[in-house]
């Protein structure tokens, strides 16, 4: 107070302590078959970015998730999956808690578990971390975004791969939280397109950092990293796509100019399909024919895919069709079966020579 007029938070009209990280991961530790699936997940994504594995990851499911039982379910069709197709694909699902936005609307399952914007923070991270432990103990490893700096105190340790965002590629504290992540983070080009944007945040991500945070204990701490070497770009597409053989190729030779080893997953959504799912599918295969062709870059694809075919408009919970997106468009389950075993009969038996 300054008189008898405030002089801050004029602009906050209320505060809700959270469980610090410890305590919620005290709520639902990680069992012994959780943690191998995340360990051998990490292992076996960073051991594919160093071509010591010839196979593809692919990062697929949902564009968000909004129902947990649906996400099971999905969850549950694709760990089948995954092991069928094990021998040339690692498979990952795609469990996207957070949403950035370009001016408003939902925010993720964390923010607004009830979508209805009572934003009941603390029950959105327990169904997060209820949901990842659940898919890990399929032997499904799940990939995620990193937006909020704070989420992966509570999440992370369930999570082998990380992506930070085309909103968030430039911004110092996405980069420094990056650089201490535990798991391969993918760090996507601007949202127009700009690769250099993505470059420049490899460099960063991949050094030391010393930057505030929160300790285990919810206490503000300076956090010090080593920097994440297994860093790589990804490739979403912008005003225009950018998964075509000379995007690839340009991308190659930033990355090698820039002092970087050329590692590429490509998303085969967003930008690179125009939001269109039908295009999905076709973005996908012109990827994988350039692997056939002897590319050597491309490390990973992305896919967003659910139980049914395209989006939805955000309503009242018991209207919303089941397994169908709140967000993005994305392809249904038969696409997704198809696409992937597809890839497996055509890739088999060019992987191999992929081995640095």
């Amino acid at each position: 107070m300054f008189g008898n007029q405030r002089i801050d938070d004029l602009n906050v009209v209320g505060q809700t302590l959270l469980p610090s990280p410890e305590a919620l991961r005290g709520e639902l530790p990680l069992s012994e078959a959780a943690a191998r699936t995340v360990l051998e997940g990490r292992l076996a994504i960073e051991r594919i970015i160093e071509r010591a594995d010839p196979r593809l990851f692919v990062i697929v499911g949902p564009c968000s998730i909004h129902d947990p039982g649906a996400a099971l379910d999905y969850g549950a069709r694709l760990a089948v999956l995954a092991r069928e197709l094990a021998d040339t694909l690692f498979i990952v699902m795609r469990v996207y808690f957070e949403k950035p936005r370009t001016t408003v609307g939902w925010k993720g399952l964390i923010n607004d578990p009830d979508l209805d914007d009572s934003f009941h923070i603390e029950k959105g991270l327990r169904i997060a971390r209820r949901l990842l432990y659940d898919l890990n103990e399929l032997g499904l490893p799940c990939a995620s975004e990193a937006l909020d700096p704070i989420t992966p105190q509570y999440l992370s340790d369930l999570i082998a791969w990380s992506a930070i965002g085309a909103r968030t590629t430039e911004s110092q504290t996405h980069r420094e939280m990056a650089s201490g992540l535990s798991m391969p983070v993918g760090i996507k080009n601007g949202t127009d397109g700009n690769r250099s944007i993505a470059v420049n945040a490899l460099r960063s991500v991949s050094r030391p950092h010393a930057f505030l945070g929160i300790d285990p204990s919810g206490r503000c701490a300076v956090t010090q990293t080593r920097g994440n070497r297994h860093a790589h770009i990804v490739l979403r597409g912008g005003i225009a796509p950018n998964y075509d053989s000379v995007s690839v190729s340009l991308t190659e030779e930033e990355l090698t100019q820039a002092g970087l080893v050329p590692d590429i997953v490509i998303d085969c959504s967003h930008g690179n399909s125009g939001k269109d799912p039908a295009r999905q599918s076709l973005v996908f295969a012109d990827c994988v024919h350039q692997v056939l062709e002897g590319n050597r870059s491309i490390v990973g694809l992305m896919l967003e895919s659910n139980i049914g075919w395209g989006s939805q408009p955000l309503v009242a919970r018991d209207k919303l069709r089941y397994g169908v997106s709140v967000t993005d468009p994305c392809i249904d389950w038969g696409a997704t079966e198809k696409a992937l075993r597809s890839a497996r009969e055509k890739l088999k038996s060019a992987l191999p020579a992929r081995r640095r």
